[in-house]
């Protein structure tokens, strides 16, 4: 027989529990407990339903009460009874202080996700009503009974669970050269290819307001300078043709493309001259103008979908050709000229791929537009710089002469997410994106190991900050041994809860992810409206992200990896272990998994670790866990020294990464942020962000 829950879950009939409800509800009373009356209730009640295939817990608790009140302890009912209605207000409350909460417009965990998210406006307040009833069901009918545990419990979190049940993916770098080459039709409205940069950047526009409906998290455009060089040219041309002279030079002026898409004026020019840089001038106007308009919509669209803080990322800087770098000028100037009006940047987030032979190097076609870059860097904060030189950021189809290079090039989606390895399919960013993420808590599989370690060996010392002098190397050899063990098992959960959400997304069909599926991701254009997504969409990722590895390693050595030489072996050697794990298992799934350096936003981590453990001297006794393989905050070291420490994790975490260099106002200028780009090759690093104290 099954037993409905309360939540809907259905388990096996088990009499022990009501025998359990009982004697709970007889301690309450001066009789005690009766032991023998409790089994006969539970049995008679067994024997009474033995025919019934399916029950509801409420119509049991009914049962129990009536044989409660027809035996010789009634007073036990009234117990029962009482007992059963504080249950349910209590969970009632539960959910009724979260909800309150929502009213209240505090904040939460959800808007910690969403930076900047206004929780008191009334469509984010339905968004995060929403939430909070899916999050239940998921945990009901669409994770396992041992994730469900592991999660309450504090050694995982699911990102973006309320949307599970939705199938949506987490993000996507955009194939968007496809739906500009031929047009596109998205939930019926077919939108024809674009002829100039205005229409050809309100397409795109379009395009990620459909595509945000259908992920739970960032997107980008990977290739932006390629993607709209071909519409600065085809604007020019038009302009062209607007001349009063135009026919008069139609021969020559179609075979003379300009070198360069620069403003100047035309007096000292003959009139043929006049005639190109008036067309180039206008071009240079419009594109300027289709930018300024592209960059308001996006962030209009965005916060009108109640998500201000969607992480989009445009990708550029190694186009060479005068219609790219014109692209590239245009939106590092605007940029920079809204910074000088004390306008910051927030998104499209922008990264600048950096290139030897390219744009990094004195005699580089685009060296100009890198200092430029490192101009408006050290006014706005961006944009940051993606290192392709990186020894696993190459591909060996990239060619300097290939005109379709930028295919073969890694871009970042949303804040650092890198999709550039491959399992199925090619070895490229365009078109693919992560499915979905699981985030590990190192320093609460570091606490419960040391802890279970410290009895085994008959030890008893305080972890944290200088407890290194207390580990006999005994107690190392065994907590080290014991972590990798414990940590494989939630890796191994973690991919096979990664690998049953992927199954239930790849049961959507063409037409629930109408804007994805036209092309956007790779290979979509393939597959006809009744078709299921799994063939396109197991070319994307699933990342096993992590946190806090400073506070685990503080528990292990009693140091982090930025004060310690044997903390940094340890924190390299676990990082390692992970990598080689998700590639154990990228094998046993035929599915890409990556280990990606996540964001320690999970305050709830830290919370639950400092209740059950107690204030542990740099672990447990802050607001947060570090992120992902960074060194503490507020750990005092040079730049240069952060950047030789947390380098060789980049190489390791495939799925993202990043490493954040923090300057102060004296360091300001162009020279401080090209000596910390240039640490991207001399540590071969793959990502990096410059903030500014305030």
């Amino acid at each position: 027989m099954q037993v409905i829950k309360r939540d809907g879950r259905l388990v096996e009939f088990n009499k022990e529990r009501i025998v359990n409800a009982v004697t709970k509800a007889m301690i309450q009373t001066p009789e005690g407990i009766d032991i023998d009356l409790a089994n006969k209730i539970a049995e008679a009640i067994e024997k009474q339903l033995e025919n019934v295939e399916q029950i509801n817990v409420y119509e049991i608790q009914d049962l129990v009460e009536k044989k409660l009140m027809g035996s010789s302890r009634k007073e036990v009912a009234q117990t029962y009874i009482t007992y059963r209605y504080n249950r349910d207000i209590a969970r009632r409350s539960k959910t009724q202080d979260v909800f309150l909460d929502i009213i209240r417009a505090k904040s939460n965990e959800m808007q910690t996700e969403k930076l900047n998210s206004s929780s008191d406006i009334p469509k984010e307040m339905m968004i995060r009503f929403a939430s909070e009833v899916m999050k239940p069901f998921v945990d009901t009918f669409l994770l396992s009974p041992q994730v469900r545990a592991a999660e309450k419990e504090g050694y995982i979190y699911i990102c973006g669970k309320d949307y599970y049940p939705t199938k949506s993916l987490n993000s996507i770098q955009a194939a968007f050269g496809q739906i500009l080459k031929n047009g596109c039709n998205i939930r019926g409205n077919s939108i024809q290819a674009p002829s100039t940069i205005e229409e050809a950047m309100q397409l795109v526009c379009i395009a990620m307001l459909m595509i945000q409906k259908e992920i739970d998290g960032g997107q980008s455009i990977p290739a932006f300078d390629y993607f709209f060089a071909p519409y600065v040219k085809k604007t020019y041309e038009e302009e062209l043709k607007k001349q009063k002279d135009f026919v008069k030079y139609e021969k020559e002026l179609k075979t003379k493309q300009p070198k360069e898409y620069l403003k100047r004026e035309i007096e000292d020019l003959s009139e043929q001259e006049q005639i190109i840089q008036i067309a180039i001038n206008r071009t240079v106007d419009r594109v300027r103008h289709a930018l300024k308009l592209f960059l308001n919509n996006i962030n209009m669209f965005l916060v009108n979908l109640g998500k201000q803080a969607i992480a989009s990322s445009i990708n550029y800087g190694t186009d060479t050709s005068a219609e790219g770098r014109c692209m590239i000028r245009e939106i590092l100037q605007l940029t920079y000229e809204e910074t000088q009006k004390g306008k910051t940047p927030i998104f499209p987030l922008q990264i600048w791929k950096k290139k030897r032979g390219i744009n990094f190097l004195p005699d580089d076609i685009n060296y100009d537009l890198y200092q430029l870059a490192l101009k408006v860097t050290s006014e706005a904060s961006v944009p940051r710089y993606l290192n392709l030189d990186a020894t696993f950021n190459q591909a060996e189809k990239w060619k300097k002469e290939d005109e379709n290079r930028w295919y073969y090039e890694p871009a970042i989606a949303g804040r650092r997410i890198r999709n550039f390895e491959t399992i199925n399919g090619e070895k490229t960013a365009i078109g693919k994106g992560n499915l979905s993420s699981v985030l590990i808590n190192l320093p609460k599989i570091a606490i419960e190991t040391s802890l279970k370690v410290q009895e085994k060996v008959g030890l008893s010392f305080e972890l944290g900050i200088g407890s290194e002098d207390k580990m006999p190397a005994k107690y190392k050899e065994e907590v080290r041994k014991i972590f990798k063990y414990e940590l494989e098992n939630n890796m191994k959960m973690a991919a096979l809860q990664l690998y049953d959400r992927f199954k239930f997304q790849s049961t959507a069909v063409v037409r629930q992810f109408p804007a994805l599926m036209s092309g956007i991701w790779k290979d979509s254009q393939t597959l006809k409206q009744q078709d299921t997504v799994e063939e396109v969409i197991k070319q994307g990722s699933l990342s096993i992200g992590f946190i806090g590895l400073a506070e685990a390693l503080i528990v292990l050595t009693g140091k982090h990896h930025g004060e310690s030489e044997e903390a940094q072996r340890l924190g390299l050697e676990i990082i390692s272990y992970m990598q080689e794990v998700a590639q154990n298992l990228s094998e046993e799934y035929d599915m890409l998994y990556g280990i990606m350096g996540m964001e320690a936003k999970k305050k709830r981590f830290i919370a639950k670790d400092r209740i059950r453990y107690g204030e542990i001297k740099g672990v447990t006794d802050k607001e947060n866990y570090t992120d992902s393989s960074e060194i503490p905050a507020k750990y005092e070291c040079f730049i240069e020294q952060k950047a030789k420490i947390e380098s060789p994790y980049h190489e390791l975490c495939r799925a993202g990464n990043i490493f954040y260099a923090k300057l102060n106002e004296e360091e300001k200028n162009i020279q401080s942020v090209q000596n910390v780009v240039e640490l991207l090759d001399k540590y071969n690093m793959g990502y990096v962000g410059i903030t500014y104290d305030s």
